[in-house]
């Protein structure tokens, strides 16, 4: 799906919630959507800085956690940096495949393994409230 498509169905998403899709909201969320791989806030914010002068570390992380809050954005735990969900809207366990040299992320659906942890953690008496797995190693791109 193009940019500007994910961009309105985030909008519709979050209006549909009850909630505002801002001008920053929809900057931030925009931001991640042009990146290759996941991004740090400060990264994030020093280009947000670019056209919102007054962009301060705070209004990144506020903006950040919305949109976590509303699955636009997902956070790799390994490096407390953040990638766009493209597929937003359902409630989805996470996989990502994070390349070590370049920084890809390629966000995967596993077939069975949530349903496998599920029964592991039911065995266990646990239940998961969230999941999110990372594989870290190398890309097919930088194994060249």
């Amino acid at each position: 799906m193009k940019q500007q498509a994910l961009v309105e169905k985030a909008r519709h998403h979050c209006e549909s919630q009850g909630a505002r899709f801002t001008h920053l909201r929809e900057k931030v969320y925009e931001l991640l959507l042009q990146k290759q791989g996941a991004t740090g806030a400060y990264e994030l914010l020093d280009n947000l800085k670019e056209t919102e002068n007054s962009a301060k570390p705070a209004t990144v992380y506020r903006t950040l956690d919305f949109l976590l809050e509303f699955g636009l954005v997902h956070r790799l735990e390994s490096s407390n940096a953040f990638i766009a969900c493209h597929h937003f809207g359902c409630n989805h366990p996470v996989q990502f495949l994070i390349c070590d040299r370049c920084g890809e992320v390629q966000e995967i659906q596993s077939e069975g393994l949530k349903e496998t942890l599920d029964r592991q953690a039911k065995e266990h008496g646990f239940k998961v409230s969230k999941q999110t797995i990372e594989a870290h190693g190398i890309c097919a791109a930088c194994q060249n």
